[in-house]
């Protein structure tokens, strides 16, 4: 199967366990894989007969920016779920990172990967 990686979409959100975090927002940062057989636009070179990345963004976005998640967890599980249910992809990798998680002694954020397939 082939891969179609975007990396390091970063989004202002308002999501967290906790009031603070919701109320004053912070950086998500979003990696996805798709996994689609890419011979026909190969072959083709036509933005039709593929996954647009740009779409791809725009949806993520859409999560992220206008839905409300208290975890990690939820977020990148509604993302899996839109994206599996826009695009003709058999499988993919979700990673959502909170580089300014709220939690002591941890200076490099958290990180959360999923893995779906339809």
């Amino acid at each position: 199967m082939d891969i179609l990686r975007i990396n390091n979409m970063i989004f202002y959100a308002y999501h967290g366990v906790d009031d603070g975090e919701r109320d004053a927002g912070q950086r998500f940062e979003v990696d996805v894989e798709l996994a689609f057989d890419v011979r026909i636009p190969g072959k083709t070179d036509r933005i039709r007969d593929t996954i647009d990345a740009r779409e791809v963004y725009l949806a993520v976005e859409e999560v992220v920016v206008e839905g409300e998640f208290y975890l990690v967890e939820a977020l990148a599980e509604n993302i899996a779920t839109v994206l599996l249910d826009k695009f003709d992809i058999e499988e993919l990798v979700v990673r959502v990172r909170k580089p300014f998680a709220p939690i002591p002694g941890i200076n490099d954020g958290i990180e959360i990967e999923i893995s779906r397939e339809r």
